[in-house]
């Protein structure tokens, strides 16, 4: 049994009903009754609905006013060449195609177009239908800029809803929290107790996954690819933060605490800057604290006798935290600061830095234009499904054809399962609507004042009820809506009813057989198949970064192995991002009831990544001793060919034990025990990451309904 909504959704959907239902009655009833233009009434009713109900627009009222104002552009173009293809079926059945990829790709620019593509789709779909009428474009494009406008109006002025939390806001939000508790490690009581709890905790609400849509820097620009490397540096800083306040405190660590200053100063004040949305310093004074802290942990003086295990892994660890410091404080400063170059970081870190935004949206575009792409998946059937249905309705000739490509619009899913489930309770909504409207229309017997006084009240209900109760109410009180509008415009009998059946179920027909044979399993199979091929890309990355960590190469450079190692693994890691997004709002399907853990694979490309930048440039030591050097081969060795068995999902997970560093001579220099200690503790990381990623776990429960956004 489904959830029932909360009362936040509920007064969210009774306040969004009153807005459109407010600009499009203020667009169609003066435009029908005082212009008696209705072609114009027509196009100012349904924008606010393409661009108010069918558009899941992300943000706050002002943020959706904006959207609304800078889609109508688009919307009269796509008017006009619907307009221009209706001439014939197969031009019409073109222009579909090219209209339904091109919106649907789209989405991976950002959560705005992806918001606005469903709504935007519908402009060409009702105007690429006969009669071609080229000579009604004036009173279309002016029914799409009034129903636009008022739409607008409304989403400032009737019942705005609030400001959703910003990301921004939430990063800030976690670097005081990480930079108090940096400044209680330095003192002498250390930090409270549970406070790598709070710390984990907190990085937990810094995933998308918690954020409403509108709140997720998910766009290809700059600041959006920035603060989405700001948040999950922060993640990583405070777990990273987490387990230093889980470690034994050492009294002579001093070097360390000078550093953990530093980052609680540097947390600070990038906090700040967030909050104030001004551009900041670079990370240029704690990449000066970790020259420092390096030369510090390894000048051993003279006739000191060595330092404990303890203590060097304490000191990685914090030199770990102080590198995550770096990456967010430069990720802000490029977030807020424009193009700008970064001296002497990983270049491929922030390889984005120096590009225009026109290069980093074709980045964007071209790295998803492969069939594994779950958006070029998505994009492909949906635009193989509509211009199917519209070549069906064009070929059979049906009356109010545009239903048909809405029902695969709206009711198309990226499972063939979801589809079925939501096909079926649509039809049912749909019979059950025609069956009133067909009443309403009997009894009312061409009564225009009558529809004229229930118009305004069913689309209250229609939008309020429906995206709240599913596809059923959905569909049959959209079907009492539409009918009671055509007809004001038109005479109509009880028959409008029965097509408006039949063209549901002629697109839910074509829906269906597009979801069956169009990738009928959506992320899943995807997923998992991305998440492996990320695994494979990362497992010789480990090689090669304890190779560069020792002078034997460097793993961002064109002339070895390491530069495409890197940016594979990263181009592989937003592929399987893109795919691990759409599964977690799709049915889980797993027959055993068990999935792997795919967040937990994804955590590995990403510090597999980070160690890669990072360890070449701390860590090069050219003369390890020869145990050093066996340990380091193996331990490696062993990381690399368990990732690969995890790469396969076992039932059983994969077992990664790593023995310690071997034990050294006292004259051993101290570079050479940082840097084992350094591996050890990226490695363990690692392996832990694996032990959690490849084995099973219960299925997560299946997604709601209303969760899963049309395809």
């Amino acid at each position: 049994m489904a959830p029932r909504p909360s009362l936040a959704a509920s007064v969210g959907a009774g306040r969004r009903a009153v807005r459109v239902t407010v600009s499009a009655a203020a667009g169609f009833y003066p435009a029908a009754y005082l212009l008696d233009q209705p072609v114009a009434a027509v196009y100012a009713l349904f924008t606010p609905i393409a661009l108010g109900v069918l558009s899941p627009l992300p943000g706050s009222g002002r943020g959706r006013a904006v959207t609304v104002l800078g889609a109508l552009p688009a919307a009269a173009a796509l008017a006009a060449l619907g307009t221009a293809l209706a001439v014939g079926t197969w031009p019409a059945v073109a222009g579909m195609l090219l209209v339904g990829f091109g919106l649907t790709f789209g989405a991976v620019c950002g959560p705005r177009p992806a918001g606005t593509a469903p709504g935007l789709q519908l402009f060409y779909i009702l105007a690429c239908f006969p009669p071609f009428a080229p000579q009604t474009l004036p009173q279309r494009l002016a029914g799409i800029a009034v129903g636009g406008l008022l739409l607008a109006l409304c989403e400032l002025a009737v019942f705005p809803d609030p400001p959703e939390p910003s990301y921004r806001g939430r990063i800030a939000g976690v670097l005081d929290l990480a930079a108090r508790s940096a400044t209680a490690l330095t003192r002498t009581g250390g930090t409270e107790p549970g406070a790598g709890g709070r710390l984990r905790e907190a990085g937990v609400e810094l995933r998308f996954s918690r954020l409403p849509a509108g709140a997720r820097p998910t766009g290809a620009g700059r600041r959006d690819r920035a603060l989405a490397q700001a948040g999950s540096a922060t993640r990583r800083l405070v777990d990273q933060l987490a387990a230093l306040c889980e470690m034994p405190r050492s009294a002579a660590d001093t070097a360390s605490y000078d550093l953990l200053r530093g980052v609680a100063a540097a947390c600070g004040e990038t906090a700040r800057s967030l909050r104030r949305r001004r551009r900041t310093a670079g990370p240029e004074l704690i990449e000066e604290m970790i020259a420092q802290f390096l030369v510090s942990r390894d000048a051993a003086p003279a006739g000191r006798t060595g330092r404990p295990h303890e203590l060097l892994r304490r000191q990685s660890t914090v030199l770990t935290v102080a590198v995550s410091a770096v990456t967010v404080r430069t990720a802000v400063a490029l977030a807020y600061g424009g193009r700008r170059p970064v001296h002497g970081l990983p270049r491929e870190q922030f390889w984005y830095a120096r590009l225009s935004t026109v290069r980093l949206f074709a980045v964007r575009l071209s790295g998803n234009l492969t069939r594994r792409s779950v958006v070029f998946q998505n994009a492909t059937r949906t635009a193989l499904g509509l211009s199917f249905a519209r070549l069906v309705a064009g070929s059979l000739d049906l009356s109010h054809g545009f239903w048909v490509l809405l029902a695969v619009l709206t009711l198309g899913r990226t499972t063939a399962g979801a589809t079925w489930s939501t096909v079926r309770a649509a039809v049912l909504g749909t019979l059950a609507g025609a069956l009133a409207a067909g009443l309403l229309l009997v009894e009312a017997a061409g009564g225009t004042e009558v529809y004229a006084c229930l118009l305004v009240p069913m689309m209250l209900v229609a939008f309020t009820v429906g995206p709240l109760e599913g596809p059923a109410w959905a569909q049959g009180l959209f079907t009492l809506v539409v009918s009671v509008a055509f007809a004001q415009i038109a005479p109509v009998t009880w028959r409008l009813a029965e097509m408006r059946v039949v063209d549901v179920l002629t697109g839910s027909a074509v829906g269906l057989l597009c979801g069956v044979l169009a990738w009928p399993f959506g992320a899943r199979a995807e997923t998992r198949r991305s998440m492996a091929a990320l695994l494979c890309a990362a497992a010789p990355l480990v090689r090669v970064t304890a190779d560069a960590a020792t002078g034997r190469g460097a793993p961002g450079r064109d002339s070895d192995a390491g530069g495409p190692a890197l940016r594979l693994t990263r181009h592989r890691l937003r592929m399987a991002e893109g795919a691990y997004a759409q599964y977690r709002t799709e049915p889980s399907a797993t027959a055993s009831g068990t999935e792997p853990d795919y967040l937990a694979a994804l955590n590995f490309g990403s510090r597999v990544l980070v160690g890669a930048h990072w360890l070449p440039r701390t860590d090069q030591v050219h003369d390890l001793p020869g145990p050093a050097r066996r340990w380091l081969r193996e331990v490696t060795a062993e990381v690399e060919a368990a990732t690969v068995r995890a790469a396969g999902f076992p039932p059983g997970g994969v077992r990664v034990r790593l023995r310690p560093p071997p034990p050294l001579t006292p004259t051993a220099p101290p570079a050479v025990l940082s840097l084992l200690s350094d591996m050890e503790v990226w490695l363990e990381a690692l392996a832990a990451e694996l032990r959690v990623g490849a084995a099973h776990r219960p299925a997560r429960p299946t997604a709601p309904a209303a969760a899963v956004q049309p395809s």
